[in-house]
């Protein structure tokens, strides 16, 4: 089922972009400003002034058909992006956790960031081949005899994109839509009929022409840019003078420009990346403050955490002391209190009286600004949202389904320790702080529906990027406090009775009456 976007440039022009819910946002850029004439490379997209996350689907996005979408001008400073490469059997034996993590700038492209991590710190100070592998393949299939080697070509799998082929491998991690955070890329090698050598022959000329029309482009600009400083600074330039001093250094200059600028594009195309990495790395500590308030997606999680791994939960691993279970006379003496204290006849509250409260009950809940929902799934991960006073439900259902693996699955949030479900409405009267009188750290679970399939619900409930962002849980260690045994007891003492004294005043005993004398 297909439906369509409006994009508007900054010129107030527009265009209608058909899309289908496995639609990329990047792909809508693309479209828009191939339509508009613009270079997609030097625009975002926003949403009712939020930028849109460019790497995921039309279906994840949160939009409606019909939406209307801005374009708006990137920065012109690339950001920084932590990649997560995935390698296949056996070359993930030699890496702990089969992953290589590092970060580079969003202007890298897909096969500079492969050449990246085929040698240097990105690839763990061990040499991996990714770019440049053959399988060996004898002559009709027999177990010896005259062979040739044929080239696998990788195949990356970035949030279910894949990526394949040469003219994949020349976009950029910010034409694919991913200008900051974390990305997975899931690595595989798919094995081609052309041989070794020839895949290196068409992969050099397909990269020297690329480095040609790159360098072409940046002369251009150059000219212009030159072009337009000479004429700010000599407008009325006079022509005996300019003529002469104008030709004379021209050849000398020129020629060795060219040449360096021949040899720079040859040095690109046979050079791997790791010299434009360098040159970036101390530029990417200063743009840490410019990356962290880059606007985010509002249904990212501001945390996500890790299931436990013991099947044993952590406080039942706390060793308890028995005395800790031992009621003192402080409990007694509350119990009794509260005994009292329900015992004793109350009045009814007075319709003044409700109305205060209710009041400042309405005042409490105005107050809250913002509370902290953390949502449990079905596998025991978990993830934080900060919601404000006009946040509904649907919001909530929405950001879950941000994170989700499969999206397309029903399911309800429901507030345990009670049978409150939080409904998928964006109607006022279903806010999440004045409806359902959150506040504070709130914890919601999320419970399959019926229909959900046995095998969906074993599956990993978060997609692997945010699943990546994962921390494990610290379980805080209670102190332990020595008890002082030089300090008083807390029983209190029992005042024994002044003893009594046999006969005699003041002893307390009677005198009997027959041995009192009667009146005379």
């Amino acid at each position: 089922m297909s439906s369509h976007v409006v994009v508007i440039a900054t010129d107030l022009r527009r265009t209608t972009v058909k899309v289908s819910p496995g639609t990329y946002l990047s792909d809508v850029l693309d479209e828009a400003c191939k339509k508009l004439g613009l270079d997609s490379n030097k625009y975002l997209i926003k949403h009712k002034q939020k930028q849109v996350d460019l790497s995921i689907p039309f279906r994840t996005s949160g939009l409606i058909a019909g939406a209307k979408l801005e374009l708006v001008q990137k920065s012109k400073t690339p950001s920084a992006v932590q990649i997560a490469l995935q390698l296949p059997q056996p070359e993930a034996k030699e890496i702990p956790g089969g992953r290589l993590i590092n970060k580079f700038p969003s202007d890298l492209s897909i096969w500079q960031v492969l050449r990246q991590f085929e040698s240097g710190e990105a690839s763990a100070g061990k040499n991996i081949n990714i770019t440049a592998r053959g399988v060996a393949e004898t002559a009709g299939g027999g177990s010896s005899g005259a062979g040739q080697l044929y080239y696998e070509t990788p195949v990356l799998n970035i949030m279910g994109r894949e990526l394949a082929s040469l003219a994949d491998f020349q976009k950029t991690l910010s034409q694919l839509g991913h200008n900051s955070g974390n990305v997975l890329i899931r690595l595989t090698f798919r094995r081609t009929d052309q041989t070794l050598y020839e895949a290196m022959e068409q992969i050099g000329a397909f990269f020297k022409e690329e480095a040609r029309v790159k360098e072409e482009e940046k002369k251009d600009e150059e000219k212009n840019a030159t072009s337009g400083v000479e004429q700010d600074e000599a407008p009325n330039p006079p022509a005996d003078a300019d003529t002469p001093m104008a030709e004379a250094p021209s050849e000398p200059v020129d020629k060795p420009t060219e040449a360096q600028q021949q040899s720079d594009a040859l040095a690109q195309a046979t050079q791997d990346a790791t010299t434009t990495s360098s040159l970036q790395s101390d530029s990417q500590q200063t743009q840490q403050e410019t990356n962290n308030s880059a606007p985010k997606s509002r249904f990212s999680p501001v945390s996500v955490f890790l299931a436990p791994t013991n099947s044993t939960p952590a406080a039942a691993l706390v060793p308890a002391d028995e005395d800790d279970f031992t009621p003192t006379i402080a409990h007694a003496q509350l119990h009794q209190a509260r005994l009292q204290e329900s015992s004793r006849n109350k009045r009814l509250l007075s319709d003044k009286e409700i109305e205060e409260r209710e009041a400042a009950e309405q005042a409490k809940i105005a107050a809250v600004k913002s509370v902290l929902i953390k949502v449990r799934f079905p596998d025991n991960t978990s993830s934080d949202w900060e919601v404000g006073p006009a946040d509904t439900g649907a919001f909530l259902y929405q950001a879950v389904r941000h994170v989700m693996a499969d999206s397309e699955q029903p399911f309800h949030l429901v507030i345990p320790g009670s049978k409150t479900v939080i409904k998928d409405d964006d109607a006022p009267q279903h806010s999440l702080i004045r409806a359902y009188k959150l506040s504070g750290r709130v914890l919601v679970s999320l419970v399959w529906d019926d229909g959900v399939p046995a095998d969906v619900r074993k599956r990993p409930f978060l997609k692997a990027d945010f699943a990546q962002q994962g921390q494990a849980i610290k379980v805080p260690e209670i102190p332990t406090v020595e008890e002082d045994q030089d300090a008083p007891s807390v029983v209190p003492q029992v005042q024994k009775a002044p003893e009594k004294r046999d006969g005699g005043e003041g002893s307390g005993k009677k005198m009997p009456k027959w041995l009192k004398l009667g009146k005379k």
